[in-house]
C-alpha cells in the first residue's frame, strides 16, 4: 500500500501521483483536492488548513520550524487527525509526500517511510532542512546536468536529492518538421496562477506578425489534452514550472519560459538553469520583448530534440522503481 500526499496548488503534484498509481496500481492520493471525474484511484480529502479569511493566523510557522500550522486552526487539526487515522487503518509501505514538510514529519513520526519531491528553488530554511532530513528517499524532477536547480540545503542533505529527470504524462517525441503550412505559437498556462497577465498575452497576439497564436490557459481555452496543439507548435510559451516544463520537452519544441513568482524562487531557479544550459530555451523575466517576431524566429530554429536531456521519457519508471525499493525496504521485499 502506497499513501501519495498531493498538494492542492497547481496540477502537477496531482499529475504526478496519477502517474505513479498507473504504474504501480496500489496507491491512495491524500489531498485538499477533490477526486476529479473519471480518477478511479482510491482518494482521501482532506479539510483545508488555511483559511483565506484570516489575514493573522497565530504563529503559524511554529517560531520558524515549520512551513504552516497555525495555531487554533480547526481545520489543520481535523486535517492531520484525517491523515493519522487514515496512516493507522491502512498501514501504507511508503508515503509519497508532494509537497509538505508536515505532512512528511507526521507520517515518519508514525514510522511510516517517506519519498519526498523536492522543488526547485532556493530552499535554505529550517522547516525544509527538518523535513527532508526526515524522509528515507529524496528525488527531484529534473536531470543530474540541472547544476544549480536545487540550492540552500545543507550537503548531506542535498546530496540525497536524486534527481530523476523530467516527469511529464505527455509521450516523449522527435522535434521533425511540424505539420501545416503556417508557424503556430502555443502560450501555455497553468492552473497554479501564471507568469503573465491576460492583458500581455493580447499584446503579445498582436505582435506575433505571421504567427498563428494558440492560448491555453487562462484569456484562453483549457484542455485537458494540450499535446495536439504541443505537436502542431513551432515554439511554445510556458511559465517555468515543472509540469509546464516537462510537457514543452516531451513534445520537443523550443521554448520561452517566463518566471511565475513562487515561494523559494522556485521558477526562477528553474528558469536561469534552462536559460544557461543546452536546452532549446530562452528565458524572459516577463511576457514582454521589443521584437516578438524576431524574438519568436531566433527560438523556433533551436533543436527541440536538445530537449532529449531534460526528458528522456525514463523519469515515471524510475520514480516507480524508487517508490517500489523505499516500500520494499520495510516489508523486506526490496530487490
Amino acid at each position: 500500500m502506497i499513501g501519495y500526499y498531493a498538494h492542492h496548488h497547481g496540477s502537477g503534484h496531482l499529475r504526478h501521483a496519477l502517474t505513479l498509481a498507473e504504474r504501480l496500481g496500489d496507491v491512495t492520493v491524500l489531498s485538499s483536492l477533490a477526486r476529479p471525474d473519471g480518477v478511479r484511484v482510491p482518494w482521501l480529502e482532506l479539510p483545508m488548513d488555511a483559511d483565506p479569511a484570516d489575514p493573522a493566523p497565530r504563529d503559524p510557522t511554529a517560531g520558524g520550524a515549520l512551513h504552516w500550522a497555525p495555531l487554533g486552526h480547526r481545520g489543520l487539526a481535523r486535517r492531520t487527525a484525517a491523515v493519522s487515522a487514515w496512516l493507522e487503518q491502512a498501514r501504507p509501505d511508503v508515503v509519497v509526500c508532494d509537497v509538505s514538510q508536515e505532512v512528511a514529519l507526521l507520517c515518519r513520526l508514525h514510522g511510516v517511510p517517506v519519498v519526498s519531491v523536492v522543488p526547485p528553488g532556493h530552499r535554505d530554511d529550517a522547516a525544509h532542512h527538518l523535513g527532508l532530513r526526515a524522509a528515507t528517499r529524496l528525488c527531484g524532477f529534473w536531470p543530474a546536468s540541472a547544476d544549480g536547480v536545487l540550492t540552500g540545503l545543507p550537503d548531506d542533505v542535498a546530496a540525497r536529492v536524486e534527481p530523476l529527470g523530467a516527469l511529464s504524462r505527455l509521450a516523449t517525441r522527435s522535434s521533425g518538421r511540424r505539420p501545416g503550412g503556417g508557424r503556430r505559437l502555443v502560450v501555455l498556462g497553468g492552473r497554479g496562477g501564471d507568469a503573465w497577465t491576460t492583458e500581455q498575452v493580447r499584446r503579445l497576439e498582436a505582435d506575433a506578425t505571421g504567427w498563428q497564436v494558440d492560448v491555453l490557459g487562462p484569456g484562453g481555452t483549457w484542455v485537458d489534452d494540450p499535446a495536439p496543439l504541443l505537436a502542431a507548435a513551432d515554439v511554445v510559451v510556458v511559465q517555468a514550472g515543472q509540469n509546464a516544463v516537462a510537457e514543452a520537452a516531451a513534445c520537443r519544441v523550443p521554448t520561452i519560459a517566463v518566471a511565475a513568482a513562487r515561494p523559494f524562487d522556485e521558477q526562477v531557479a528553474t528558469a536561469a538553469v534552462l536559460d544557461r544550459g543546452p536546452w532549446p530555451v530562452v528565458a524572459l523575466p516577463r511576457l514582454e520583448h521589443d521584437d516578438w517576431p524576431a524574438l519568436l524566429d531566433r527560438v523556433a530554429v533551436l533543436d527541440g530534440d536538445a530537449w532529449a536531456t531534460w526528458c528522456d521519457g525514463g523519469a515515471a519508471d524510475r520514480f516507480a522503481a524508487l517508490v517500489r525499493e523505499t516500500a520494499g525496504a520495510l516489508t523486506g521485499t526490496a530487490a
